[in-house]
């Protein structure tokens, strides 16, 4: 008997069926995304808040290339949050859950990764620009790490905890 919970629902030692763990991981998500669209949703407004205010004219051409492509960073992580509800409106009844659940469950992961970018890429902008490039790269350096230590360290450090 397999002991991967997608292929034997009992592996985890839940009693649901196939539909059943699909629906409560599609409401697992959905809950992900409301935290991750609310964040998102706030970067994107201090980015386009910051085009209108006077001191956008100050900035230089590296800080508005910055400034662009975090605009771009902010559209495309609103725009992958909004797939997956989008994708459950096209197969809403065609009883297709467990795959949409899966698609669903990379898109969100790579909304992450690219919320990630985002927020350090916004974080270093504002440092950059209020403090300088030298506290700006710093900042820039500081983030990636922190980012890289609670995603990718964390999640190793609970694998091996589960592992062991």
């Amino acid at each position: 008997m397999s002991t991967d919970p997608e292929v034997d629902d009992l592996a985890d030692g839940r009693d649901e069926t196939p539909n059943k763990r699909a629906d409560r991981n599609w409401d697992e998500l959905m809950q992900e995304l409301r935290v991750m669209q609310t964040g998102t949703q706030i970067l994107t407004g201090f980015l386009l808040a910051v085009a209108f205010q006077q001191r956008f004219t100050e900035m230089d051409a590296a800080q508005h290339v910055l400034y662009i492509v975090l605009v771009a960073l902010a559209a495309v992580a609103t725009l992958l949050s909004l797939t997956p509800v989008g994708m459950h409106r096209a197969l809403f009844g065609r009883r297709r859950k467990p795959e949409l659940v899966r698609i669903a469950a990379r898109i969100v992961t790579l909304d992450l990764f690219v919320i990630g970018l985002l927020t350090v890429g916004v974080t270093t902008l504002i440092v950059d620009f209020t403090v300088g490039r030298s506290a700006g790269a710093l900042t820039l350096v500081c983030s990636v790490v922190l980012v890289g230590a609670l995603w990718a360290g964390l999640w190793r450090m609970l694998a091996a905890r589960r592992a062991g």
